[in-house]
This record gives structure tokens, C-alpha cells and sequence, in this order.
């Protein structure tokens, strides 16, 4: 009996408007970058000509992160992800609506986030920036993709579901949930928000969220894309299918339990520190069982590289992956990790993994995917694709290698003693003997923009060259309802059974991801009543809240950590290490991820405690304190008025989350026509402006919002005396 055939037609609209997403953002995104390399390259020049709030470098770091994350890498995915859906399955998409309601959404979401974080709008937390009513955006649109993409897959022609839908499965469950757990806030306004968790118990949370983003947001669906772009373009099978179900079962089992590696020697529980060392070691054979899977897929293509410059991106995107999966388990282990922890090292191992495995994977897939957009079916220009393939590669390299170099110099600049046991170096010292490499870092950072120049200019010649083919039409039998396959129970045909099954399938991926999440995340809530409260540690007054709050809208955090580890040339340098019992009031904890400036943990009771004036001095022109400073100015903060609108808002919300403010401290009445909290705000920073007038700065305004941040400041470490920090 012949089967019977239906006809229909590929959705190429919607991998059309998410390949011009991607090229327009992947601009923002690596321009932003290449400005804020500059900015630490020639901190004086920006300092003297480009000294605005919308402008400075910790206002556009997350701009750069997020742009690059969410928008250029976010949106290639989509582009890739529909693209091949349809033809795995061999239907169209579930709803042409529902697609264009998730493009269009998440660019509406992309622009929402960029403005905010322009106007310094920012929860603080690494890849998580983004204020409550965005995230909520994000998880709407983001089940807006779901729905289409499962949907899709319920309504298939193709019966078993091929290895590249099992990454986007495992994708679209776990970013859900990770986010969704991450961005529990307590709102204040509808601009300002405070984490639900604190200190240490935030700290897990976000990083638990920040390197599964890494894995489930920059890793898995890419992942899927090289198992179905790759055999595409080598036009080779997959090397290996069994290994390819190993592979994926086994990295997103493993992945999720790693977060904690990225607070080794912190105050977080050591149990958890083990643990995530423990499985990110674990990780390196999942993860280089995908890179050799990819790799060998070329094998009968070797001879085709060498013309070819879309297996020569695939080659190398492959070859970063499996670079960065190797190094980032490395650096799970504290005797690697005491050394390389927030130096430079870290953006040196990020970038290979952006630039290297994202970004070549996308321009891979770019060449390959923009003729079969239009009824040409030809790219304009392969010398030119060749030509920005070794573009971006030495981009590529220049910016890896400079910052290797620079992370490797402070990391040994950094624990140097001379013989008198006294630190050798200066923490300004080791700034400054690596700023030639970050003149390189910008240069290889320029060379890859130009390189993406290119690849934009030839994606847009290939898509006008001939009219579109938003509609791809083809004929393929129905999926017979009655189907029964007939096999025995080996381990290989148990999992073919699964992939006829899509909801099976999503829910197996859940309970993988799940097991490693809950045995991670319950204690973790544990935390906040395990933690030993210390007596001394008081919340932040109200001019101390606010100014925390200015430390938070400048992305003070990109530079400073506030984590002092049990490291001798730490406390040597900073003070005694840090404790848990330290941060129980911070929403959100603030402990950094890198150091491009001093720790600040222990800056009001530092020994070398500097006064008012010097950090008034300090903001407004840190060349003038420290001639080779690469801080920016922040004159800004001595023009405008300290906003109070939300004080009183803040400390109620704060109370909420389990912060000991007195009962009707923010409250005002018929008999008090201002709350407590205001009076003390006023007159702490009158106390803190009449230093500053004693001290020569007759300029000083209590009103301005620099009074707030040099409060807050000198409140850091003083809560902890030296009898009870070393207890």
C-alpha cells in the first residue's frame, strides 16, 4: 500500500528575521566590547573626553555581556534552532504566530534591557542584570519558544527524534528553570528590586544559574547545532550515534551539579565547594566525547577543509570547545584556582569560548545557512568567508593569549613575598605592568569586529542576491498512527523508544537535570539558618543602603571584589578572610568575580584606612590619587542629588526579606511628618560633608549622591572587630 504524501512548506521567514537579529546585535555587542577594552587601555583619555554616566565602564560591561549572551549568541540559536526543527521533524512550525511573537519579543526585550542597563539599572548578578519586570518578559517569551518548539515535535513526520532536538530539549527545561529560580526579587518599584536571597545562600543561587547559563544557554543548543550543521557541510554522517547518547545524557546530568567551583575558598560551605570540584572534573569526558564526535564527523572530509572556510569555522569552534572544557575543570581545583581566581585568566578562558566556540559556530552556520534562505542557493563570496575565517582567528588569539598573559602576571605579582616576608607588589603595581596587554586585548577585540564586518556584509549580499524562499515548499509521507517498531530490550533500541516520545523525553531530561539541582539548591536554602550570626554585623544605615545601591548602578562589582580568601597574600594584603556570617543583610551579596581593582571587603577598617577625602578626591579624578589608575572618573555622582524617593520603600521591602530594621523605623505619621530613617540619613551625610569641609573640600554637599557612596565605602569590614574576625 503506497503511503500518503503531504505537502507543506518550511517556515524560512522566521530564520531570516533571527539571522538579521543576529548579525544587527552581534555589531552592538562586539562594538560595546571593543569600547570598554579601550576603556581600561586608556582610562585617561576616556576620563578627559567621554566622562559620562551612560558611558562608563560599568555600565557598559553588562551591556557588552548581555548583548553578546542574550542577543548575537540568543538569537543565532533561534535562527538555527528553527531552521532545523522543520526539517528533523519534517513539518512546519507549530504556529507561524507564536514565532514572530518570540522574535519580536525577545528584540522588545533586548532594547528594554539595554536601556535600563544604560541608565544603570542593574540587579548586579553575573548574566542576571536585568530587573524583575524584564525577567518576567523573558520567562513569557521563553514558553512562547516552547510551546512552538514541542509542539512541533508532538505534530512530526519523522518518528524518532534526532540527537540535535534532544540538546534543545534539554535547553528549553533547564534555562527555565534556572532563571526562574534565579530572579526571585522582591520588587521596590518597578525599576528596583531586591534579591529574595542574601549573602551566601545568594551567592550558590546565582552561581548554581550563572554556570549553567554558561552550559545550558552557550553550550547544549550549540551542541545541537554542531550535530546538525556539521554533518550538513561535511555532508557526513554522525560519527558516532552511541556515543552521542552517552554524550548528552551524561553532560547534562553532570553539568549542573559543577556551579559551585566558581566560589572555591569563599565563604560558602565546603561541601558544596567539593562537590561542584568533584563534578566539574567529572565533566571533561561528556564534554570531549561532544567535541570528538563533532570532529570525527569531518573525518572523510578532511580534504575539503583546506577550500573550504565553513568546516574551517566548524573545525576551529570545535577545537575552542574542547580548549575551554578541558581548562574550565582545570580551574575547578583549588590548588589551580587559588592562583587564577579574578585575574584575567577567567575573561581569557570565557572569550575562548565566545569568540572561539560560539562565535565560529555562528559564522559556520551563518555561511552555511544564508543560500538556502534564497532561491539562489549560493553564497556571494567564499574567499571572502576565507578571509574572515583568519581575521577572527587571529582576533581570536591576540585577545586570548594578551589576557593569559595578563592573568598569569598578576596571579604570580599578586602571592610574591620578599625575603623580609612583606609582599613584594603593590596592587597598583600589578595593574600597571599588564596594561600593554590590555592594548593587545583591545587590538585582536578590533580585529574580530572587522572580521564580523565582513561576515555581515557577505551574509546580506548572499540574502539579496535572489528573491527569498520564505516558503520552502516539500512533500513528505504522514507519520503513520499505527506504527509499531519491533526490536529487543538492548540498551540502544531502549532509547529509540524514547525519542519516538518527545514528552517522555522532555520529562527524562527534567529528572536529569533535576536530581543534581535538588541534592545542590535544598541545603542551600539551608544555609541562611546555618550560618553563624555574628553580633557585631548590623544592617546598612540608610545613607549606607543608598550608597550600596550607587555601588550596584555603576557596576562597581566588574572591578571590585568583596571576598577576602583564606589565602596569605590575601589577608596580608586585605585583612582577615572573609565570613559567612558577614553577609547575611546583602540583597544581593556583592563578592565579585574579578579584580581589575583592589578588593574591598576590609576597605573601612583596612589598616591603610583612607578618609573621606580621599575617596572623594579618588572618585572624582583617580589620576590625581594614583597617577596610573585605569579608573574611570564618576564626576557625576558630585551633580546629582541623592535621590530619597524609595529609602523608606527599601527598608520596609528589606524587612520583608528578613533584615532586622526597627519596627516603624521608614514610617511616618500625622505627629512625624519624616521617618526615622530619613533623619538618620540626613544626618550621616551632614556628618560625612562636615568631614569633608574640615578637611579642606569646602564643596562638599550632603545632598549629593557621592556622600551616600563614600558612606557606604567606609561601612565595609567594620562590622567585624579583629577579636571576633578571628574566632
Amino acid at each position: 500500500m503506497s503511503e500518503q504524501m503531504e505537502r507543506f512548506a518550511y517556515d524560512n521567514r522566521i530564520v531570516r528575521l533571527f539571522l538579521g537579529a543576529t548579525m544587527l546585535w552581534g555589531v552592538v555587542g562586539l562594538l560595546v566590547g571593543v569600547i570598554i577594552a579601550f576603556q581600561l587601555a586608556l582610562p585617561n583619555f576616556f576620563n578627559d573626553h567621554l566622562n559620562y554616566s551612560f558611558l562608563a565602564f560599568g555600565r557598559l560591561r553588562p551591556i557588552h555581556t548581555n548583548a553578546i549572551i542574550f542577543a548575537f549568541v540568543g538569537n543565532a540559536i533561534y535562527a538555527g534552532v528553527y531552521y532545523s526543527v522543520q526539517r528533523l521533524v519534517k513539518a512546519r512550525m507549530l504556529s507561524d504566530f507564536l514565532g514572530r511573537l518570540h522574535f519580536w519579543g525577545w528584540q522588545f526585550i533586548i532594547v528594554c534591557a539595554a536601556a535600563t542597563l544604560f541608565m544603570g539599572i542593574s540587579t548586579s548578578k553575573e548574566y542576571a542584570e536585568l530587573e524583575w519586570w524584564i525577567d518576567i518578559l523573558i520567562a513569557l517569551v521563553w514558553v512562547v519558544f516552547g510551546i512552538n518548539m514541542i509542539g512541533t515535535l508532538i505534530k512530526r513526520r519523522e518518528r524518532h527524534l534526532y540527537v540535535a532536538i534532544w540538546f534543545y530539549i534539554a535547553t528549553f527545561v533547564t534555562v527555565a528553570l534556572l532563571h526562574i529560580v534565579n530572579s526571585f526579587e522582591m520588587p521596590v518599584s518597578f525599576m528596583k528590586s531586591y534579591s529574595w536571597y542574601a549573602g551566601a545562600q545568594d551567592a550558590m543561587v546565582q552561581w548554581w544559574y550563572g554556570h549553567n547559563a554558561v552550559a545550558f544557554f552557550l553550550t547544549t543548543p550549540f551542541l545541537g547545532l554542531m550535530y546538525y550543521f556539521v554533518p550538513k557541510a561535511a555532508n557526513r554522517p554522525v560519527y558516532s550515534y552511541r556515543l552521542s547518547i552517552v554524550h548528552f545524557w551524561a553532560l547534562i546530568f553532570i553539568y549542573i551539579w559543577a556551579g559551585p567551583h566558581h566560589l572555591l575558598y569563599s565563604a560558602t560551605p565546603d561541601w558544596a565547594q567539593t562537590l561542584g570540584t568533584i563534578f566539574s572534573i567529572m565533566l571533561i569526558a561528556p564534554s570531549w566525547g561532544g567535541m570528538i564526535n563533532g570532529l570525527l564527523t569531518m573525518r572523510g572530509a578532511w580534504d575539503k577543509v583546506r577550500e573550504n572556510p565553513i568546516l574551517k569555522f566548524f573545525v576551529v569552534a570545535l577545537t575552542a570547545y574542547g580548549m575551554a572544557t578541558f581548562e574550565g575543570p582545570m580551574h575547578s581545583l583549588k590548588t589551580v584556582n587559588w592562583f587564577t581566581h579574578f585575574t584575567d585568566w577567567i575573561p581569557a578562558h570565557v572569550h575562548i569560548g565566545t569568540l572561539g566556540w560560539n562565535g565560529m559556530m555562528i559564522f559556520g552556520m551563518g555561511y552555511w545557512l544564508a543560500p538556502r534562505l534564497n532561491k539562489n542557493g549560493k553564497l556571494f563570496s567564499m574567499k571572502l568567508a576565507n578571509t574572515h575565517f583568519w581575521i577572527a582567528t587571529l582576533g581570536m588569539i591576540l585577545w586570548s593569549v594578551s589576557m593569559y598573559w595578563a592573568g598569569t602576571t598578576q596571579g604570580l605579582m599578586w602571592q610574591m613575598f620578599n625575603e623580609e616576608g612583606k609582599l613584594t607588589h603593590q596592587f597598583l603595581a600589578t595593574v600597571t605592568a599588564i596594561v600593554p596587554m590590555y592594548f593587545v586585548r583591545a587590538l585582536g577585540g578590533t580585529i574580530y569586529l572587522i572580521g564580523f564586518f565582513l561576515f555581515v556584509y557577505n551574509i546580506i549580499k548572499t540574502l539579496v542576491s535572489a528573491p527569498a524562499l520564505d516558503n520552502e515548499e516539500v512533500e513528505f509521507p504522514a507519520l503513520s498512527k499505527g506504527y509499531k517498531e519491533s526490536h529487543s530490550l538492548t540498551g540502544y533500541l531502549r532509547h529509540r523508544v524514547i525519542e519516538r516520545k518527545p514528552m517522555m523525553f522532555t520529562l527524562g531530561a527534567l529528572i536529569a537535570i533535576g536530581v543534581g539541582t535538588a541534592i545542590e539548591l535544598v541545603p542551600t536554602f539551608l544555609i541562611e539558618s546555618n550560618v553563624p550570626t555574628i553580633a557585631s554585623v548590623k544592617p546598612y544605615t540608610p545613607l549606607e543602603l543608598e550608597g550600596r545601591d550607587l555601588y550596584i548602578r555603576e557596576g562597581c562589582v566588574s572591578c571590585h571584589s568583596q571576598m577576602v580568601r583564606p589565602i596569605r597574600h590575601e589577608t596580608v594584603r586585605y585583612g582577615e578572610y572573609s565570613k559567612p556570617g558577614e553577609f547575611v543583610y546583602d540583597h544581593p551579596f556583592l563578592w565579585g568575580s574579578k579584580r581589575t581593582g583592589p578588593d574591598l571587603a576590609r576597605e573601612g577598617a583596612s589598616t591603610l584606612k583612607k578618609n573621606n577625602q580621599w575617596h572623594y578626591e579618588h572618585l572624582y579624578h583617580p589620576q590625581s590619587i594614583e597617577s596610573n589608575s585605569i579608573m574611570p572618573a564618576y564626576r557625576w555622582l558630585f551633580d546629582n542629588d541623592l535621590s530619597t524617593d524609595l529609602t523608606n520603600r527599601k527598608i520596609s521591602v528589606l524587612r520583608t526579606l528578613g533584615v532586622p530594621y526597627p519596627e516603624g523605623y521608614e514610617s511616618t505619621s500625622e505627629v512625624k511628618a519624616e521617618s526615622d530613617a530619613m533623619a538618620d540619613l540626613k544626618a550621616q551625610a551632614q556628618k560625612v560633608a562636615d568631614d569633608l569641609k574640615a578637611n579642606g573640600i569646602s564643596s562638599a554637599d550632603p545632598n549629593k549622591e557621592v556622600i551616600a557612596l563614600i558612606a557606604y565605602l567606609q561601612r565595609l569590614g567594620t562590622d567585624i572587630s579583629a577579636d571576633v574576625a578571628n574566632k
